[in-house]
């Protein structure tokens, strides 16, 4: 049991900590941005040479180095789109009346360069690592983006909690394109795949017949994934997850009153998405 303790605590710490880290930053003023996002792409470099060294370090300390580059490379694409940098086309609140796939048109608008510098990652990710014997880093940034791309979906046909008080207020509008319901049929779907992924996965690291290295690689996936998980019940859960990240959200100010709303009753909040930014400003 104690071989499974340091790489589920790191990667506690890591998914906790640059989450906070950047919220912060992208609390901070705009002005700030550029210096934020130099900084970002300097750690981003060395992230990439970091994937590149530890594809074929098939050892404890590769399989930490690839994790953490992985999340590093990660951390830049979300710090892009969060600051604005890398977003879509569209960047204005969906059109009054956008139904079915009129909606998903303007909805892929908002995100489309994003996206796609997602798909550029993931093509560097794995130009970086192919062949080698240390293949962490290329799974844990299939696993970031799996989940990623299932919490989008997710918010978009509709969750009880948006988390919306993550989106800073040059992407408020990105809150007319969720939905607000108790529940939708993909979510059910998304955490039974990924558990079932994550239950392999843990077998596999405890297996009898893999080694001190793969043991490691299982363990920080595994942990990463019902991560995931648990992030995807929080959205069906009246809890405020954002309650894990205050210290990450006081560059932005007070923290809304809005979240002690849903921390006491979030099945009870039934005021239009449209009506946040008067009850931020209340």
């Amino acid at each position: 049991m104690s071989m499974f303790v340091l790489p589920i605590a790191y990667t506690l710490f890591v998914w906790w900590f640059s989450t906070g880290v950047i919220l912060y930053l992208d609390g901070l003023p705009r002005a700030s941005f550029r210096w934020s996002m130099t900084g970002a792409t300097v750690v981003l470099a060395g992230a990439l040479a970091g994937l590149k060294a530890s594809s074929t370090d098939a050892t404890i300390a590769g399989a930490y180095c690839a994790f953490t580059s992985s999340v590093l490379v990660w951390g830049w694409i979300e710090m892009s789109f969060l600051m604005g940098f890398i977003t879509g086309p569209w960047r204005a609140p969906c059109p009054p009346g956008s139904r079915g796939w009129l909606r998903v048109r303007y909805a892929l608008r908002t995100i489309l360069h994003h996206e796609l510098a997602l798909a550029s990652a993931a093509l560097a990710v794995f130009a970086l690592t192919r062949g080698g014997a240390n293949q962490t880093g290329m799974w844990t940034f299939v696993i970031l983006w799996a989940m990623r791309q299932s919490a989008k979906l997710n918010v978009f046909l509709g969750v009880r909690n948006l988390s919306e008080e993550f989106l800073p207020v040059h992407l408020r509008y990105l809150e007319t394109f969720f939905a607000r319901k108790a529940m939708n049929p993909l979510l059910p779907v998304s955490v039974a795949a990924a558990s079932a992924v994550a239950a392999v996965l843990w077998l596999r690291a405890g297996a009898a017949d893999v080694n001190a290295f793969d043991s490691v690689m299982f363990t920080l996936l595994a942990t990463l994934l019902s991560l995931a998980v648990i992030e995807h019940l929080f959205m069906v859960m009246p809890l405020p997850a954002t309650a894990l990240w205050t210290w990450g959200l006081r560059s932005r100010g007070p923290i809304p009153r809005k979240l002690d709303i849903v921390a006491a009753d979030l099945a009870a909040i039934k005021e239009p998405l449209r009506a946040a930014p008067r009850r931020l400003a209340e």
